[in-house]
């Protein structure tokens, strides 16, 4: 009882939009990918007046285009998922739909009146951006490496900042208010900025002491910019070679036909657990089977 049927399309479909080791969903993924690049570089023409101005009919048609094709899209990722309200209300689910709105609801508000409305209403597409994310799968490996790596990069950032507050007070007892060090907090935002090599120049030392500091800083400064890329990177090496995970998104998905799929390359039904090892036949996280059952 309770038990939702069976439906053979839906897990089609699923395999297809949310599967990427299928040939059917790279396919998918190629061609979402290829509207999405369209998508932007439409709203990037369209910002300029001159492109506008004589193109705007076919940037419009080109839109409503895209447009619908993102609607299908968002429909269908509702309708292949056990449960809709998990996907819409998850973040690519947020996003698919922040980026498809905008232009059903310049429709609503027209008039010369609603024209700032509209431009801000415009701005939202600049979330399809986001929708770039699902492809990007070694994005999971490089977000482990950088919280694996947040204690070394935290006492690092704290040792930048006591540096930045030696050498701004230091700069404001040898340059002082006529070079525009005119308080500690001024020299240290010189010196933190010199220390990450930005210089915006708006303050500069004058003195030939406080020019040898200076140099000192922006030396010191190309040593550190180093420091946490290589903290970052060797994780993300250690992380590729110790692991061998499955790092595909899933949304709860009606299970596809057992014939139909490699049943160790799924997520867990019961927790939506992820990132499971490879021929893992269980959850890593409720132990719960990765193996679907089919409805009855």
């Amino acid at each position: 009882m309770g038990t939702k049927p069976y439906k053979r399309w839906q897990g089609r479909l699923h395999e297809i939009i949310y599967e990427a080791d299928t040939p059917a969903g790279k396919l998918f993924d190629v061609v979402l990918l290829i509207v999405i690049i369209a998508s932007i570089l439409l709203v990037m023409l369209e910002s300029v007046k001159s492109i506008d101005a004589q193109y705007h009919m076919f940037l419009d048609i080109s839109e409503w285009i895209i447009t619908i094709l993102f609607t299908i899209e968002y429909i269908l990722r509702i309708v292949t998922v056990k449960k809709p309200l998990k996907y819409i209300t998850s973040f690519y689910g947020i996003i698919d739909l922040l980026s498809t709105l905008p232009k059903y609801l310049s429709l609503i508000f027209a008039g010369t009146h609603a024209l700032v409305a509209l431009r801000a209403l415009r701005l939202l597409r600049v979330f399809r951006i986001l929708k770039l994310a699902r492809f990007m799968g070694a994005s999971n490996h490089l977000a482990t490496a950088i919280k694996a790596s947040r204690a070394k990069i935290s006492v690092f950032l704290f040792a930048v900042i006591i540096v930045a507050t030696i050498f701004g007070t230091i700069m404001y007892l040898v340059e002082g208010e006529a070079s525009g060090f005119n308080n500690i907090p001024r020299s240290i935002y010189w010196s933190i900025v010199t220390l990450t090599t930005v210089g915006y120049g708006d303050i500069a030392p004058v003195t030939p002491l406080g020019q040898f500091i200076a140099s000192i800083i922006m030396v010191l400064g190309y040593g550190i910019i180093a420091v946490p890329t290589g903290i970052v990177s060797a994780e993300y090496t250690r992380k590729m070679n110790s692991d061998d995970v499955n790092n595909k998104p899933v949304v709860n998905a009606v299970p596809p036909h057992p014939s139909d799929v490699d049943l160790n390359s799924l997520s867990c039904s019961n927790c939506l657990a992820q990132d499971h090892k490879d021929k893992a036949k269980y959850c890593h996280k409720c132990g719960h089977s990765l193996e679907f059952e089919p409805s009855k």
